[in-house]
């Protein structure tokens, strides 16, 4: 009786769907390693059920049990690898979170802008929150600078034309 050595992975690598974001990340590497452990633990009680109960007449071939150890034990340190990346991600993204502070920033829509007075730090982002207690999403498009940072005068117009409060354009 033989054990397909990738069934396991596959299935924990279906099981954990982890976002590309290294906040997001930084949570999901203790749940993988945690069932790395016990899919090891229930692959060798499998693997000593086999030796037990096997033919004598044909017993397992020593090349196909050495094949399943070593791709259970590849998986296994692919696991830990991956953990111990998204360990180092997020210490850098939480340094760069830091770093921040002090800093001037404006919206992605030109809308919100002011100094960074602290950033909040969420499994799926990174809100900083300015000396106006103003709260800007740290996305694509966001621009943060050492000098203080003045929206364009088309930005700063539209913002506050009443049209656009309402989210109506002029038709």
């Amino acid at each position: 009786m033989a054990v397909d050595p990738t069934t396991s992975a596959t299935s924990t690598a279906t099981k954990n769907t982890v976002s590309n974001n290294p906040w997001a990340n930084a949570s999901a590497s203790a749940g993988a390693a945690n069932k790395a452990s016990l899919n090891y633990d229930s692959f060798l009680k499998l693997l000593i059920a086999q030796l037990k109960n096997q033919d004598p007449t044909s017993p397992m071939d020593a090349s196909q049990q050495m094949s399943q150890l070593a791709s259970f034990s590849q998986v296994e340190q692919t696991i830990q690898t991956n953990t111990h990346l998204k360990s180092m991600l997020q210490a850098e993204a939480l340094t760069r979170a830091g770093d921040l502070v002090g800093k001037y920033v404006m919206s992605s829509d030109n809308t919100v802008s002011g100094k960074i007075a602290q950033v909040e730090v969420y499994s799926d982002g990174v809100i900083a929150l300015t000396d106006k207690k103003e709260r800007i999403l740290m996305q694509a498009g966001v621009v943060v600078s050492d000098a203080p940072i003045t929206p364009p005068p088309a930005a700063a117009e539209a913002a506050s034309s009443p049209e656009n409060e309402q989210g109506f354009g002029s038709s």
